[in-house]
């Protein structure tokens, strides 16, 4: 006869097993607060966590006083919604107004860091503009249908999420002459789009079914390279428009990805820091989800991967 203490083992094995498998994917904030981690494919190396806000941030945030309770409110001047330009050469002119509590772009000549503004071309990486009284340009921005959306950040690239930070327009260039075997540049030299997915972490990106009333994710952070303290945590934010999530009272999610592991999610509009990269190549992929965990479709940019370098 079997004795009974091993059925008894047994039983609780094939319990604890069954319960293991049906761990759902969590949220950021649950992921924060839960001492398990969700099973990622042997591909997916990284431990990587949720973190709590840096305290290099939190100093710069002690120092400037009301500034993060500030409100500003953009207006794109230049180009004109659904304005068809004949040049490859696109001039950007913003205004800022709003409750400002002291916020003003501008960059620090020592840090090199400051309150500034993202400027998007399409769905490509932002580029920041730190004074408005400076002229942009978009140059050599090819022939077709295009998108500007531009929203304010602070000096560690969060952006400020109230109504009015963020405005889109449409333009369309014809007969610019623009190349498109080569990059879309600011006139400060930076590269604003690229003409294949390889360099500044771009991928080929269209807009010309972008739907403004509809609900559109804009990817913000992360970007670029990431070295020495600024590798420790590393923070994903993003900008909503016509769309809340879950915990702010809507249906949707923010689904984010790192290096093809298991999805996690964004359930309140805020930014998130996370720890625990290792040194080399990593791609974000984050997502806009409905209540079915479906990507929701604008134009193709809310499902936007980009890829970092961490450097250690």
């Amino acid at each position: 006869m079997i004795n009974s203490r091993y059925i008894a083992i047994f039983v609780l094995s094939a319990l604890a097993f069954g319960c293991a498998t049906q761990q759902q994917p969590k949220s950021g904030s649950e992921a924060m607060n839960s001492n398990t981690s969700n099973a990622k494919p042997a591909a997916f190396r990284e431990t990587i966590t949720i973190a709590e806000r840096p305290q290099t941030v939190k100093d710069q945030m002690a120092l400037r006083g009301a500034q993060d309770e500030a409100e500003p409110k953009l207006t794109i001047v230049e180009p004109k919604e659904g304005l068809t330009v004949t040049s490859s050469t696109v001039k950007v002119k913003l205004i800022i107004a709003g409750d400002l509590k002291g916020y003003m772009p501008g960059m620090d000549p020592q840090t090199k860091m400051g309150n500034h503004i993202h400027v998007i071309l399409d769905n490509q990486p932002y580029e920041a503009y730190y004074n408005l009284d400076n002229e942009f340009e978009l140059r050599n921005v090819t022939d077709g249908e295009h998108t500007i959306r531009v929203f304010a950040s602070r000096p560690w690239h969060e952006s400020y999420k109230n109504e009015g930070s963020f405005q889109m327009v449409r333009f369309i260039v014809k007969n610019g002459g623009g190349d498109a075997t080569k990059p879309t540049t600011a006139n400060n030299g930076s590269t604003m789009a690229s003409p294949t997915p390889e360099g500044k972490d771009m991928q080929n990106s269209t807009a010309g079914t972008v739907d403004p009333k509809k609900p559109l994710l804009t990817y913000s952070r992360p970007k670029g390279e990431y070295k020495d303290a600024a590798a420790e945590s590393i923070m994903i934010d993003f900008w909503l428009d016509n769309a809340k999530l879950k915990d702010d009272g809507g249906q949707y999610r923010v689904r984010y990805t790192i290096d093809g592991g298991v999805g996690m999610y964004i359930d309140k509009w805020e930014p998130i820091w996370l720890t625990g990269w290792s040194a080399g190549t990593h791609s974000i992929k984050l997502e806009l989800v409905d209540q079915a965990d479906n990507v929701v479709d604008n134009g193709g940019y809310n499902s936007t991967t980009r890829e970092i370098t961490v450097i250690r």
